[in-house]
């Protein structure tokens, strides 16, 4: 029976929402096409009638009844069933007449007895107005019928007391009804009790979504899987609580507040959007609308304002959903002091989540490292924004896809070439790991737009009449126009160089046979591990980490950045860049500084190289009791070089003797940093050759005599073993600077005499210049 009841229930609020949406799509039809329909029935059932043989006075005076309680009850429904009570009422009066044979006035004064009992009904409201009348009618009926033995007018002013007494039962009852409902339903009550009113321009009518289309509009969406499963959960977990409720069990209240952690540009505001949606077709929001907001909507200019702004935020938002993006602003201590404006927005904010939980839904919006330090610097947000909703960053074929869904939407297209090269920029800015810094679809979206404005120029600057095709259709030149230019603001985006380029430009280097072999080596062995790996091979782990040793001025430096080159050619490394660095840059002037100095160094670095040039600077033997801020810089270093292995190439650098006993100061120094390159001194001839590359590139040139110089000055310091102290390749480069030098001032003063010189006399630098060169850095 208990089934049968609730089986029941839910059909009459089914009939009921059916009839409501009937009403709706009712009074959206103009009055004159109302009107015509009603003729066009009226003359069908004419006709049909008269097809019968039927009467047809008959048919007309029945049908325009009914076509007059059908408008009645579409425009008020209450007032159409109070009327059916009246007809039944009046129907009984040849009944009473009856039972009260004439001359009694009883049965006149009985049927009069509709006016007040209707009005009556009509005016206590939370309780449905027909029922009271019925109710009210039926006793009186039932106890005038009772005591029709009795003379005179007794048994109506029995009768009129006891509709008075159901009515006054019924009064009680609405206001009971009244005080147990919230306000939003009282709303929905007095909103059946009429004919729907048409909406205001500032208060739209609100749209019919089912779950199932708010679900495919989130399925529609370009990649997310784990949060589209994510949404769906939630939405089952609300269907589920439905239907224990409507099973009469305790249902739990459904997740009201989120977190939505991930990178710019994938679809958090958009998910957003659909959430509401969800929540409102369930019948737990009243609107399916998204405010937005940041810090600017929430926090006023002095204390006591942000507290006003955040309500009023919060109170525009009220029955559907707030988005805060970049939540994490709304805490900013960033100048060392506590943000007293921002912590009173967080804490309106967390009241205003609680008390109206159950007509608002909040989302906290930001990266995910910055939302987690967030959430944890106050209990109340961790606790009531509980759940929490990872957006990915999009993949390079989820891009693609999204850049063509931009163009149809355009009216664009793309050629297949231009599709390819696209496919192939995306690859690379996803192995870069670029995606993010580039903001996912919003720089999908940017270059839509500036591929589409590099065809207009391109077409418009052809001259001629250009066909269809031409002002629809993107080609490669477009997309890579558009691509270089929106690429070139971001640090670090540079054309990735390829394997054979990176080492070509090793082998273009003067000497260091030892230290080409083992680059070659490294290289090789790098690029058997990925072919390994693709093909679904063990692969044992890479060397991510060098200690390059060797005196100054072997170009140590240079073959980090070759070696850069390489990991990021064979896409281990999102860029080639490197971040060159000193002890300054590692240790801070107090403890716990340094760990916070040597992060946001390697944080600068990660994706590309970081070389720390006299790497044994940073454990300072000279202090007494041990260099503490070294070693903090040190335990730091080696925690980020295990962390960030796959995002990080660390190069030790610095003279042999030392980097030995700098790394037998910490077992993990030698572990980890395991890969070493010994680079040589540079021989006399070896050093001639980098003088001539230098001076080749300055378009310069060294005659035979000051040839002949060099080799006698190169190889003179080698001999004395002077070179490592004079820097090896740089005291080649300042010798060349010094000797262009000499032969600029050598020329110049030939000018003033009013001499000319030829071009090759101004690209020449002679053997006088050398040796003069020779005596000035000599200090002679």
């Amino acid at each position: 029976m208990q089934e049968s009841s609730r089986t029941r229930t839910a059909g009459r609020a089914a009939m009921r929402d059916l009839f409501e949406q009937v009403r709706q799509r009712y009074f959206r039809l103009p009055p004159a096409v109302r009107r015509v329909l009603f003729v066009v029935v009226l003359v069908a059932a004419l006709g049909v009638t008269a097809a019968l043989g039927g009467r047809l006075d008959t048919t007309f005076v029945l049908t325009v009844i009914v076509l007059c309680f059908v408008a009645l009850t579409l425009h008020f429904p209450r007032a159409a069933a109070t009327s059916l009570v009246i007809a039944g009422w009046l129907a009984l009066h040849p009944a009473f007449t009856v039972i009260f044979p004439l001359p009694s006035m009883t049965p006149t004064l009985l049927a009069l007895l509709t006016v007040p009992v209707v009005a009556a009904a009509h005016l206590i409201r939370w309780v449905t107005p027909w029922v009271s009348a019925l109710l009210a009618l039926v006793a009186a009926g039932a106890l005038a019928a009772a005591l029709s033995f009795i003379p005179g007018t007794l048994a109506v002013w029995v009768a009129y007391g006891a509709a008075a007494a159901v009515l006054g039962y019924r009064y009680l009852l609405a206001r009971k009804a009244r005080s147990e409902m919230s306000a939003e339903e009282q709303v929905r009550v007095r909103a059946r009790e009429g004919r729907p009113e048409p909406q205001s321009d500032k208060q739209p009518a609100l749209p019919q979504i089912s779950v199932e289309e708010a679900l495919a509009e989130l399925d529609s969406m370009i990649g997310l899987a784990p949060v589209k499963e994510q949404v769906r959960s939630i939405a089952a977990s609300i269907e589920a609580s439905r239907l224990r409720a409507e099973a009469g069990y305790t249902a739990g209240r459904p997740t009201r507040h989120f977190v939505f952690l991930g990178p710019p540009g994938t679809g958090k505001t958009s998910v957003a959007r659909t959430l509401a949606k969800i929540f409102y077709a369930f019948g737990l929001l009243e609107t399916p609308y998204v405010v937005e907001g940041q810090r600017a909507d929430l926090v006023g200019e002095f204390l006591g304002a942000t507290a006003i702004k955040t309500n009023e935020l919060v109170d525009k938002a009220l029955g559907g959903v707030l988005f805060i993006d970049e939540a994490y602003g709304l805490v900013n201590s960033g100048d060392g002091q506590p943000d007293r404006f921002g912590a009173e927005a967080v804490q309106t904010l967390l009241k205003r989540a609680e008390d109206d939980r159950d007509r608002l839904i909040i989302i906290l919006a930001g990266y995910e490292q910055e939302m987690t330090s967030f959430l944890s610097s106050n209990p109340g947000l961790a606790s009531r924004f509980a759940t929490r909703v990872r957006f990915p960053t999009y993949s390079a074929d989820e891009l693609a896809e999204i850049t063509a869904l931009l163009q149809r939407r355009r009216g664009d297209a793309m050629g297949p070439e231009a599709k390819v090269k696209l496919l192939a920029r995306f690859e690379d800015v996803h192995r870069r790991e670029l995606v993010d810094e580039l903001g996912n679809a919003r720089f999908a979206r940017s270059l839509v737009e500036a591929a589409a404005q590099a065809r207009d120029v391109r077409v418009v600057g052809a001259g001629g009449t250009p066909t269809t095709e031409d002002l629809v259709t993107t080609t490669t030149a477009d997309v890579t126009k558009a691509f270089d230019e929106l690429t070139a603001r971001f640090r670090g985006y540079v054309a990735t160089p390829t394997l054979e380029e990176a080492l070509a430009d090793l082998d273009r280097m003067a000497g260091l046979a030892p230290v080409k072999r083992q680059v070659h080596a490294i290289a090789a062995q790098l690029q058997v591990a990925r072919m390994r790996q693709e093909r679904g091979l063990p692969t044992p782990a890479q060397t991510r980490h060098f200690v390059f040793v060797g005196p100054p001025g072997t170009g140590k430096t240079t073959v980090a950045r070759v070696v850069g080159r390489v990991f990021a050619a064979l896409g281990l490394l999102a860029r080639p860049d490197v971040v060159e660095a000193h002890r300054a840059d590692l240790v801070g002037q107090h403890l716990g500084a340094t760990a916070i100095k040597t992060n946001e160094l390697v944080d600068r670095a990660l994706g590309g190289v970081l070389f720390i040039d006299e790497a044994y600077s940073l454990v300072n033997p000279g202090y007494s009791g041990g260099d503490a801020f070294g070693a903090e810089a040190v335990q730091t270093l080696l925690k980020r070089a295990e962390d960030d292995r796959d995002r990080l190439v660390i190069v030790l650098a610095g003279y042999q003797r030392e980097m030995d006993a700098f790394l037998a100061t910490n077992p993990g120094l030698a572990s980890r940093f395991s890969q070493r390159v010994t680079f040589p001194s540079y021989s006399p001839a070896e050093l001639s050759e980098i003088a001539v590359l230098l001076a080749e590139e300055a378009g310069d040139r060294f005659d035979d005599d000051a040839l002949n110089d060099l080799d006698e000055v190169f190889a003179w310091v080698c001999d004395e073993r002077l070179i490592d102290g004079l820097g090896n390749g740089r005291f080649a480069r300042s010798l060349f600077e010094r000797a262009a030098m000499r032969r600029d001032v050598r020329l110049a003063a030939l000018a003033s005499t009013g001499e000319s010189t030829s071009s090759a006399e101004l690209t020449t630098i002679t053997s006088d210049d050398v040796r003069t060169a020779v005596d000035e850095l000599s200090g002679r």
